[in-house]
């Protein structure tokens, strides 16, 4: 019997939802979730191409300081986390806020732990 070949054609369509909360450095102030969202708008890639995201990535915010983003194709975290700290460079935000994957699909902006050494200082 001669091989069977996988047809082409008709794929099953993934559809994945991440959400980036960035509900603490927004509640502080210091982070503009619209201007995330529409930066996010014109530089996720479709098919090699940016602003060609059609019906294929909606993105939409979702409450106070949340994104979320719907892919009907292909598209992963660890690219979403990359224009996530593109962005935070972009506003001088990467030396205090730091990306962090909560749970699958969740990315969290959290600040970084800062400890104050004064007290030991203050021993000499």
């Amino acid at each position: 019997m001669a091989p069977q070949t996988k047809k082409p054609g008709k794929q099953a369509k993934t559809t994945k939802k991440f959400i980036i909360n960035a509900q603490q450095p927004a509640s502080d102030k210091i982070f503009d979730t619209a201007a995330f969202e529409k930066f996010l708008q014109d530089k996720i890639k479709v098919e090699g191409r940016t602003g060609n995201l059609g019906d294929k990535i909606v993105i939409q915010q979702a409450g106070e300081g949340k994104i979320e983003i719907i892919a009907h194709n292909e598209l992963s975290g660890r690219y979403l986390k990359y224009l996530t700290k593109k962005f935070l460079k972009k506003m001088q935000l990467r030396d205090w806020l730091r990306v962090v994957s909560t749970s699958k699909g969740v990315y969290e902006l959290k600040f970084f732990n800062v400890v104050n050494d004064e007290a030991d200082e203050d021993d000499d």
